[in-house]
């Protein structure tokens, strides 16, 4: 650890874009963030304990220098002193019960407020907290009971945390047997065992991770074991369920869907959600609540064919009082089903004529890198796909086209930058700086591919190279962006090298190094890409995107390029928004929509749920309607009928032909296509 520690405290400040200092600032960031990792409801420390840590912190960068870790340890056995003390005081207060009709409330967003200030305090909060677990067994047991039939002892499953879910199984594990104080105290009990087993390995690691964090959230400490998590979660896109994890609060995130996956497929897991518990097949669920995030994907993981049931908190219910339990069938996700593809779809106008629109979904930016390098004709890559599809587009005589981006979290930058020459003749696509030079990346071919009217669909979920592609067809005019509010806003580019050269034991950085630029010098980094058309979906509800991680990097801008517009679409941009209002205000569904959004943005922002037992079931009835409608309204891509965007920007497609279509030259209405297109792309 001494070792690791003076390397990590050398090497931040060397290699990390911004070159900040490792100073007393710097330091208490990092304790901010090492005080968030072991305690991120502020429900275990006294406000003592803070400023007894805090007496401390003009020490540690020094400490850090010269390999000094002990101070990482003095906090951990604190934190497990804390735990200790809270699992006896749980143990007793499930003993004597709790009184149900007493109005009061729990405040479950906790990451901003103070910690406990005495033991009064300190008990109070952990009554209400442990109630709060206690209710929410209770609710679940008895929506479960109401919907599939069953007795409120055997309606609930256990879930880690001291909640429950419902089931949809006739018939009920061994564990549906606990009652809510024999799950709640299993629960604490169980997070008391793993923080003692993990004392050799766990405080270091996550105490250099803080000082790593403390220059952005996307620059990392990896231990030699943590390098593994990393190594495993670029490969879930091959084996499993389809997901990529990351760690928050203890529990394994879903940061993104895997294209053509088994959880992507079956539609009801979200990015945001977080996964506590795994059971396999109808065996009992394994609480992974601050497992390293290796062990908990190795067990999600597993053969293929073989059915995973995941104890899930949405997304859309951050204060974690709802659990609900997803099953899936693992599989391997193919090549092909993350691959480009394309479709033609029929639409009929607002004067009743069949337009015919190309749509061309892409989940990311892909290469096969060692065989570009050897030259290979085969070699494949995402622009390739595209411009192979374009081309089967314009046999279909497409007169618009859809490139959907929503959901596509990056990849490689250069295949954003040849994309972009597929719909422009050539030009600057990109700057990319590392704080001292700039580098120009730019499309060199004159060739168009396509020279159809487009749409661009982005959401929050769109992150890097994808909002590098949409930033750059805006600025040159050639697309109309819609979407969500914003794109996820990540502007930075990451290396990932060895703390010290053939020494892979002592652990990596994953560091920042550079920052993106659009042509016309603002940063992507944390405003991302602001769509000429918003059209949100639930994500803009929740606390998806840059700006919501600790530490983000500012927004800042560089000089412009030089380029020339394709066309001036900003001209049209308000009248098309006039008439999307236009639509919206006359469609009752969508209307309907929007006051679905309503309501969970509401339910979001709410910082404390209700302790009565009768006010939360009727929250809970009225949370599980509103999460099933949005479920049905607020599809994304894959489902035609009920995607809102995908429809809406057919429209909008219309919309922009008939504003840039003198009507002497309006085409006539198409036949049938030569032949239908086939969507997929083959394999690699």
């Amino acid at each position: 650890p001494a070792e690791a520690a003076r390397l990590v405290a050398r090497r931040l400040p060397q290699w990390h874009l911004t070159q900040r200092p490792l100073d007393d600032s710097s330091a208490a960031d990092a304790l901010d963030r090492f005080l968030a990792f072991l305690d991120y409801d502020r429900s275990y420390f006294l406000s003592s304990d803070i400023e007894q840590f805090q007496r401390a912190v003009t020490n540690l960068d020094n400490g850090l220098l010269v390999g000094d870790v002990s101070f990482a340890y003095e906090v951990y056995d604190v934190l497990r002193v804390r735990v200790s003390n809270r699992v006896e005081f749980a143990d007793a207060l499930l003993e004597r019960g709790f009184d149900l009709d007493r109005k009061e409330s729990y405040t479950w967003k906790r990451k901003d407020v103070e910690w406990p200030a005495d033991e009064a305090a300190w008990d109070d909060l952990w009554r209400r907290k442990i109630k709060n677990q206690y209710i929410a067994h209770l609710v679940n047991r008895q929506l479960a009971g109401s919907t599939n039939g069953m007795t409120a002892a055997d309606g609930a499953t256990e879930a880690p945390d001291g909640e429950a879910e419902p089931i949809e199984e006739t018939e009920a594990p061994p564990d549906l047997r606990l009652t809510p104080e024999e799950a709640i105290r299993k629960s604490y009990r169980q997070y008391l065992n793993v923080l003692n087993d993990n004392r050799a390995e766990w405080p270091v690691d996550r105490y250099l991770n803080a000082f790593a964090k403390a220059y952005d959230p996307h620059t990392d400490y990896m231990s030699a074991s943590q390098t593994e998590d990393f190594e495993i979660g670029m490969k879930l896109s091959l084996v499993g369920i389809g997901a990529r994890l990351t760690s928050e609060d203890g529990a394994a995130k879903i940061d993104q869907l895997i294209s053509g996956g088994p959880a992507e497929k079956d539609g009801r897991l979200k990015a945001g959600d977080k996964i506590i518990a795994v059971a396999q097949g109808d065996g009992e669920p394994v609480s992974i609540l601050h497992w390293p995030l290796n062990k908990a994907v190795r067990l999600i993981r597993g053969e293929k064919n073989t059915k995973v049931v995941l104890s899930v908190i949405p997304a859309s219910d951050p204060s974690g009082t709802t659990v609900v339990k997803i099953d899936l069938i693992r599989d391997e996700v193919k090549l092909e089903d993350q691959a480009a593809k394309a479709a033609v779809k029929e639409v009929v106008d607002a004067d009743g004529r069949t337009r015919r629109f190309g749509v061309i979904t892409l989940p990311d930016f892909y290469a096969d890198v060692q065989l570009a390098r050897r030259s290979r004709a085969d070699a494949r890559s995402s622009a390739q796909d595209v411009r192979r599809l374009l081309r089967e587009l314009s046999t279909n005589r497409i007169e618009g086209l859809v490139l959907d981006l929503r959901n596509n979290g990056g990849g490689l930058l250069a295949e954003a930058v040849r994309m972009t020459g597929l719909f422009i003749e050539r030009g600057p696509v990109v700057q990319v700086s590392d704080g001292r030079r700039s580098q120009v990346m730019s499309d060199s071919d004159p060739a168009v591919v396509c020279n159809e009217p487009m749409i661009v669909l982005v959401n929050r979920q769109t992150a890097s190279a994808s909002e590098i592609l949409a930033g750059a067809l805006q600025d040159y005019g050639r697309a109309i962006i819609a979407g969500d509010s914003k794109t996820h806003g990540k502007g930075t580019v990451q290396t990932l090298a060895d703390l010290k050269t053939g020494q892979p034991a002592l652990g990596k950085l994953k560091v920042t190094t550079a920052s993106f630029y659009r042509i016309s010098g603002g940063s992507t980094q944390l405003r991302g890409i602001t769509p000429d058309i918003v059209t949100p979906s639930s994500m803009d509800t929740l606390e998806i995107g840059e700006e919501f991680l600790p530490h983000a990097l500012a927004w800042t801008r560089i000089p412009p390029l030089s380029y020339r517009p394709v066309d001036h679409l900003d001209e049209l941009i308000p009248v098309l928004r006039q008439r999307v209002d236009e639509r919206r205000r006359a469609d009752t569904r969508y209307q309907a929509y929007l006051e679905l959004l309503e309501q969970l943005a509401v339910r979001q922002k709410a910082p404390e749920v209700t302790l009565n037992l009768e006010e939360r079931l009727a929250q809970a009835r009225a949370e599980k309607e509103l999460r099933d409608l949005l479920r049905k309204k607020d599809a994304g891509p894959g489902d035609d009928q009920a995607d809102i965007l995908l429809n809406e920007s057919f429209q909008i497609l219309c919309d922009l032909i008939a504003l840039t279509t003198p009507p002497a030259e309006t085409p006539p209405v198409l036949g049938a296509p030569e032949e239908p297109l086939a969507v997929t792309t083959p394999s690699s």
